[in-house]
């Protein structure tokens, strides 16, 4: 099961009886734990009998199959959070293997593992594949799918066309994003919970989204100097070089997918719905990315990375980042 389908079932109050969940976003897993409470328990209320969260470390791998045994106080489900399941040890394996060949039918076990586990780790040959979810950082449209729906979760209608601006303007970190979504749902009164366009454009200001156009059009446009101008502009303003290098790294990503796309003769429509952009902006991303060749596509993409691990070892923010958008413009 990937992490997406992994949520569904969450969502729909029907999370398979155990689940490995590994990754290292931290945000995606604690993520995942809400919205199986959630699917769960939809009334909410007092969760101290129906839930209850552990530390692999300090409850062992009897402990947890001990806590996943035991029958609901109320209700008809218990819900069982194991954090830090990767640091049992390989001991841990027969308990864990037994329990998955005979859960508990009114426990959901969830394992969950804060990092990206190898195929030939230990807990890979304790819980069955079919239940081992690989939680990776959603990316383009996904981010977008991703935030709508956690913002769902937190009972705020984040409107499609903002989930997008907001992640052009802000970039695609996750715990950033969610706590731009709580800030402008604020920003339309203390009551509000619905966030538009207008919301998120009062919480990121008005010279800096248009500073954000603005360079995202230059470089589709292969306009240079407005782009090292725009940079200059941004960087004498305080921005964050990480945060700009992002964002020309999500160009750079948004027109290798258009290229690829492209070259594998996919309609046009529904590569624009995977850039997860405003009609006007995947249009022109994907006519630049007419003439980019795939490979020159990706090696843009690599040049990004290449700035970044630059930045990294004390090059220069504005040294580097000219060169980059020099070389993005180039085509």
């Amino acid at each position: 099961m990937d992490y997406a389908g992994y949520l569904k079932a969450a969502d729909a109050g029907a999370p398979p009886e155990v689940a490995l969940l590994h990754g290292p976003e931290a945000m995606l897993l604690d993520d995942a734990v809400t919205r199986v409470t959630r699917g769960l328990f939809p009334e909410g209320g007092d969760l101290t009998l129906a839930r209850e969260i552990l530390d692999a470390r300090e409850a062992g791998a009897d402990g947890i199959v001990q806590a996943a045994l035991l029958l609901p106080w109320s209700g008809t489900r218990r819900l069982v959070v194991a954090k830090g399941v990767e640091e049992l040890g390989v001991r841990a394996a027969d308990a864990l293997s037994a329990y998955c060949q005979r859960p508990n039918p009114s426990t959901v076990l969830m394992l969950v593992a804060p990092q990206a586990l190898a195929a030939t780790h230990w807990l890979h040959k304790a819980v069955p594949r079919p239940l081992a979810v690989a939680v990776q950082a959603p990316t383009g449209a996904q981010v977008v799918a991703w935030l709508r729906a956690h913002a769902r979760a937190q009972g705020i209608d984040l409107a499609g066309e903002a989930a997008a601006l907001l992640v052009q303007l802000t970039g695609e970190d996750l715990t950033q994003l969610c706590g731009e979504v709580e800030k402008a749902a604020l920003a339309g009164g203390a009551d509000n919970r619905r966030v538009t366009t207008a919301e998120v454009r009062a919480v990121v200001g008005e010279t800096r989204a248009r500073r954000v156009f603005d360079l995202t059009d230059a470089l589709v446009a292969r306009d240079r100097a407005a782009a090292l101008t725009l940079l200059n502009a941004m960087l004498g303003a305080g921005e964050e070089p990480f945060a700009l290098l992002g964002m020309l790294a999500r160009e750079a990503r948004a027109a290798w997918r258009a290229a690829d796309g492209l070259r594998a003769g996919r309609p046009e429509d529904e590569i624009a719905r995977e850039l997860g952009r405003p009609a006007k902006q995947a249009n022109a991303m994907i006519d630049r990315a007419r003439s980019l060749r795939p490979a020159a596509a990706a090696q843009q993409l690599r040049r990004c990375w290449e700035a970044e691990r630059r930045l990294k070892l004390g090059g220069l923010p504005r040294a580097e980042l000219s060169l980059l958008i020099a070389d993005l413009c180039a085509g």
